[in-house]
């Protein structure tokens, strides 16, 4: 590619312009806030789960408005927020043009559907469609501290790119309050500025939809645009669908690959492409309606989302694409499922306490601040993407999306307890597994990526290096002393402790998922895995291949401590050895069949995104290759807290009888049929 992915971010983040000096203390500590949203006057005839409607969705976007707009005295001031302390930028807390962009377009998804609705809207005594208006007008503007210069002709992509893309999105949604009232002047010029950046170069990823809107915007307005580079762009992004809903990102699969391209097609389609290009936005519509098969099944029974790969503060904006489906009314759509997934995922944030911190802003993190979740091209301000959910209210009062009673779907009859389900999708490779007993969800996902080519360091992580991430137990970042949640991490040469991340998908056979792994580091380090879930839980059956000695380790999820300290207990069931931990939420059990020298409870500080402390099961070897060992065959347990284990639970397994050729096992279950692992 001629303009490569590390040219694109830092370039702009952090050398972009002249400097603001903060406005605000850029090291204020974001403490945990205690302004939880409240949904006011619950409907629970129409939401009996929530109590949320379209109002309250609306109540949502306000109550994130004015947390932003606390920082805003005046129409002159940019909208800029303290900085959270870490790798987010500006890192050396000086204020950037580039920051306060990300500030104006970000908070606008949130402010854009409040103001279609309400363009007199008023927030802390600032009439906000004046304020956005003043604001996009002083981007262009020199002596402005938030003035863009236009793209120099050789200029890459860069992080106004993003900016002034999701500003296009925001321009269509609400001509009419944005864009309409401007002077000609005013409009030439922001044209000029943001068509600089939209008809130029772009990332092979989702990035190509910022020029899209940016030209297509701008083309429904009557302006000339390089309608060849749009079309180039549309082509390459439908090229990127791999089926089932799921577009590929290039390289990874993540929330990016399901609800930023499944967002940006239909809004395109529905502002620009239905009237223009029919062609295309029939093309986006048919792989939008593929995703009803499987992605509501990644989120919980209670709507909540996994905590999966880059950009996670964003959080609920992975819901979008579930109002837009209200585009459709499709009569075989489940709307009424559909609410209820989204708006829980929306509680699962608005309504924790560690959400928003005590500045009133978002944190960076999942729930709270959580530096292991934090990528280097984030701001504050880059938390309000999550205001992209907000768009959905473009899907009227009296749509199905809003009037369907609220229901669990699949989850009341299709998915039942006792048993476990998944959807495979082919093309991406993606495995979502349902657990009816706790309600839970789970994917399993690509992960290829090197520490040493990863410049950005997020790729190579805990974000996408997980063997799988579940709904209800949010990942656990690895420690130095050999700490690890659900992943292997091996003893390498420097004598650190090296996670798994080259992983290779190998197939997804009879309920078992396949995949290769080898040490970065060492290639002579080697492993077979095959995953096979559980009603309760995981049975791993892995294949140690290496032919060099390392120690290793295998982590079960983990738990965090919540009220008081979590209990640990330690017992013999049928031979094998049980470790369990109970935090009074969820217990876990983790046992070994076959193949481990022994298990360890390992406590940790400082590396779970729910609490400072938390506690993980390890499973340990010292690996010989020239000592034959058995298989590492290790059950991975949950249940709800306070329910009793029977010990047929906590060991299911009957037997598992190995083949001559060391690579076919045969499982025996004491309950269900046998299963056999066949590794390639």
């Amino acid at each position: 590619m001629k303009y490569r992915v590390r040219v694109l971010l830092l370039v702009v983040f952090l050398f972009s312009g002249s400097l603001l000096r903060a406005q605000t203390q850029p090291n204020a500590p974001a403490e945990t806030g205690k302004n939880v949203f409240q949904v006011v006057n619950p409907d629970f005839k129409v939401s009996p789960h929530t109590g949320m409607t379209r109002q309250h969705w609306l109540d949502a976007a306000q109550y994130l408005l004015t947390g932003a707009f606390q920082y805003v005295k005046t129409v002159e001031d940019p909208m800029v927020f303290p900085k959270q302390p870490g790798k987010s930028y500006p890192r050396d807390g000086v204020h950037t043009p580039t920051e306060m962009l990300e500030g104006l377009c970000r908070t606008l998804f949130v402010a854009v559907p409040l103001l279609k609705e309400n363009p007199n809207l008023e927030i802390n005594g600032i009439k906000v469609a004046d304020y956005y208006r003043r604001q996009l007008v002083k981007l262009t503007e020199p002596s402005s501290p938030t003035y863009v210069k236009p793209r120099a002709k050789d200029g890459g992509p860069s992080q106004i790119l993003v900016e002034f893309g999701g500003l296009a999105v925001s321009l269509f949604y609400a001509p009419d309050v944005l864009w309409k009232p401007l002077t000609a002047p005013q409009k030439e010029a922001l044209s000029k500025t943001m068509l600089s950046y939209g008809d130029g170069p772009t990332i092979g990823s989702n990035w190509r939809f910022f020029n899209i809107f940016v030209l297509s915007f701008f083309k429904e307005q009557g302006y000339q645009v390089n309608e060849k580079l749009m079309l180039e762009y549309l082509d390459k992004s439908l090229e990127q669908y791999r089926g089932q809903g799921w577009y590929n990102d290039s390289p990874a699969y993540d929330y990016y690959s399901m609800w930023a391209f499944q967002m940006y097609g239909p809004l395109w389609s529905e502002f620009f492409g239905k009237k223009h290009y029919p062609a295309y936005a029939a093309k986006f519509q048919a792989n939008f309606n593929d995703l009803r098969d499987n992605y509501p099944y990644l989120f919980s029974r209670d709507g909540q989302m996994i905590m999966w790969g880059r950009s996670i503060a964003y959080r609920f904006a992975a819901v979008v694409p579930f109002p837009l489906m209200g585009l459709a009314q499709k009569p075989d759509t489940n709307y009424g499922w559909m609410r209820r997934i989204a708006s829980g995922a929306m509680l699962q944030f608005l309504q924790n306490p560690d959400f928003m911190a005590s500045d009133q802003i978002p944190t960076l993190g999942f729930y709270g601040a959580f530096e292991p979740a934090v990528q280097i091209y984030s701001a504050r301000a880059s938390v309000f993407w999550m205001g992209k959910a907000f768009l959905g209210l473009l899907v009227p009062e009296g749509n199905p999306f809003w009037t369907a009673e609220e229901n669990e779907g699949a989850w009341e009859k299709e998915l039942a307890k006792g048993n476990v389900y998944h959807k495979f999708q082919e093309g991406s490779k993606i495995l979502i597994t349902d657990y009816p007993n706790i309600g839970a969800a789970e994917v399993r996902a690509w992960c290829h990526e090197t520490v040493a080519k990863d410049w950005q360091l997020f790729r190579s992580t805990e974000n996408y290096n997980r063997l799988s991430y579940n709904s209800a137990f949010p990942w656990q970042a690895d420690g130095p002393n050999g700490e690890v949640a659900m992943n292997y991490v091996i003893k390498n040469q420097k004598n650190e402790w090296e996670a798994l991340r080259l992983f290779t998908f190998k197939k997804f056979e009879n309920g078992i998922y396949y995949r290769d792994a080898v040490l970065e580091t060492n290639d002579q380090i080697k492993l077979n895995l095959a995953d096979i879930p559980l009603p309760n839980g995981i049975l791993r059956l892995d294949l140690n291949t290496s032919t060099q000695a390392a120690p290793l380790r295998l982590g079960h999820y983990a738990l965090p401590r919540l009220k008081s300290a979590i209990r640990k207990e330690t017992k013999k069931v049928k031979g094998h050895q049980v470790q369990i931990i109970d935090n009074g939420e969820y217990q876990l059990a983790m046992v070994t069949l076959s193949g481990w020298d022994g298990l360890e409870t390992v406590n940790a500080t400082g590396l779970h995104p729910v609490s400072k402390e938390s506690t993980v099961i390890n499973a340990t070897d010292q690996f010989r290759p020239e000592q034959k060992k058995e298989a590492y065959a290790t059950l991975m347990l949950w249940k709800k807290s306070g329910e009793k284990w029977t010990d047929d639970e906590l060991v299911p397994v009957k037997k598992i009888a190995s083949a001559a050729d060391g690579k076919t096992f045969t499982v025996s279950f004491r309950k269900g049929a046998a299963k056999t692992v066949r590794f390639e």
